[in-house]
């Protein structure tokens, strides 16, 4: 091996999947929203736009990323609902902050986590095997090497 290395470059037929740097640019715009929400619904708005031109590989990361989007929507609905029925209960003030930062910490572990399964399939030019898991797209996840 020489001590000087060619930079590393992907096969043509995959460097120019259709939409695989849109996912990329969603992937990134999902993780963003970790500190500037506003970012989320950009993201989804581009994944459902460039969805159906993008080849089938890459339609399943983004399918994954609108899944993604819409589940934490209608989480974060639900979890709202009960918030507001635990004041209404009138349970202990620290009842439903306890709840609430719980709730908020297991989403983000959950988004990122998601996030990171496609950001690794996709550099890996793999498709999500199951863009509509409520986990991780059918991703086995371990620790190990």
């Amino acid at each position: 091996m020489s001590s000087t290395s060619a930079p590393f470059h992907l096969p043509p037929s995959l460097a120019s999947s259709r939409g695989r740097g849109t996912a990329i640019i969603v992937y990134m715009l999902f993780l963003g929203s970790v500190l500037a929400v506003v970012t989320a619904p950009l993201g989804v708005l581009i994944a459902h736009w460039k969805r159906r031109s993008a080849d089938d590989w890459v339609a399943t990361h983004l399918s994954f990323q609108i899944r993604t989007f819409w589940l934490g929507v209608a989480g974060g609905a639900v979890f709202v609902a009960i918030w507001q029925l635990m004041g209404l209960a009138r349970l202990p003030p620290m009842a439903p902050w306890t709840m609430g930062y719980v709730y908020f910490t297991v989403c983000l572990i959950w988004m990122v986590a998601r996030c990171g399964v496609g950001i690794q399939r996709l550099t890996s030019n793999r498709p999500i095997d199951n863009p509509r898991s409520l986990t991780f797209g059918g991703a086995r996840i371990s620790l190990e090497d």
